[in-house]
């Protein structure tokens, strides 16, 4: 496959960081406050338990919001991402509260190639990055290869029902239109705007996304030797992921207003290498 998606997508993360770093949403002045931690991590701590020690790297940390935050709660964090633009903010952020994280600029099939192999006890996933990226088998092996025997992979990821729904239909009906299944070929979005509240004006608006199946996520970690710990599935999501029809919740997370139970909006995976 043709490393064009990179470029198209990056150029597009590299335009959006200042606007997302200057937005509400991510809310980067509140970390002046030693305690505070962004909503995603917050979200993520009952099944996530205590990181106390542990060396830990975020693959595709974005601005490092959840990165720092890790830190706070006492692991050693690299942040990895292939935005330089994106991580300048990062940088500033982990300067600003004095949190020792360092920040590496690649992408995340180049990670256990710029990082040591076997050198994490935990590899860390977050919201909204599955979906960048081709071929989950060979993001899989990225894992396996980073994590030290005993690590984890803590994953929260948008439910690839969620993002195979069609987009919000004046009847309010949820229509099944886009893959659920990995495809070869991309599905190409050309969108002005970004999910953050802002008036910045974007020249970058192609971006190049896959869908990967649940079965196919756990069927790749399982490929690569990964012992599945936990698979929990959330009716909620920290984004407003089908305007007009969802609810947001105290803390942040957003829901589907009209009868939630019937759509799975995220889930939580973990896997362990065994020792």
């Amino acid at each position: 496959m043709s490393d064009d998606y990179r470029a198209v997508n990056r150029a597009l993360w590299d335009e959006r960081a200042p606007a997302h770093a200057a937005s509400v949403d991510y809310g980067l002045d509140r970390f002046t406050d030693p305690g505070f931690l962004s909503e995603v991590v917050r979200f993520d701590l009952p099944l996530l338990g205590s990181v106390e020690g542990a060396r830990g790297v975020h693959l595709q940390c974005h601005l490092g919001t959840d990165t720092v935050s890790l830190s706070r709660l006492g692991a050693r964090m690299t942040g990895l991402d292939f935005s330089p633009a994106a991580l300048e903010h990062g940088r500033a952020l982990a300067a600003a509260t004095d949190e020792p994280v360092d920040f590496v600029v690649a992408d995340v099939y180049d990670a256990a190639d710029v990082l040591p192999a076997r050198g994490f006890d935990l590899v860390y996933t977050g919201i909204g990055a599955l979906c960048w990226l081709p071929d989950i088998r060979r993001w899989a092996g990225v894992v396996a290869r980073l994590l030290a025997p005993g690590g984890r992979l803590f994953l929260r990821e948008g439910h690839p029902v969620l993002w195979s729904l069609a987009d919000p239909r004046p009847d309010r009906l949820l229509v099944l239109d886009y893959p659920y299944f990995e495809q070869t070929d991309p599905t190409v979005w050309d969108e002005e705007g970004t999910y953050v509240a802002t008036d910045a004006r974007f020249e970058h608006n192609v971006s190049h996304e896959w869908n990967h199946g649940l079965g196919e996520i756990v069927g790749a970690l399982l490929a690569e030797g990964l012992r599945l710990t936990g698979l929990v599935e959330h009716d909620s999501v920290p984004w407003d992921a089908l305007p007009g029809q969802m609810e947001r919740l105290p803390g942040g997370e957003w829901r589907l207003a009209d009868r939630p139970w019937r759509l799975p909006h995220s889930y939580t995976l973990q896997a362990a290498k065994p020792a």
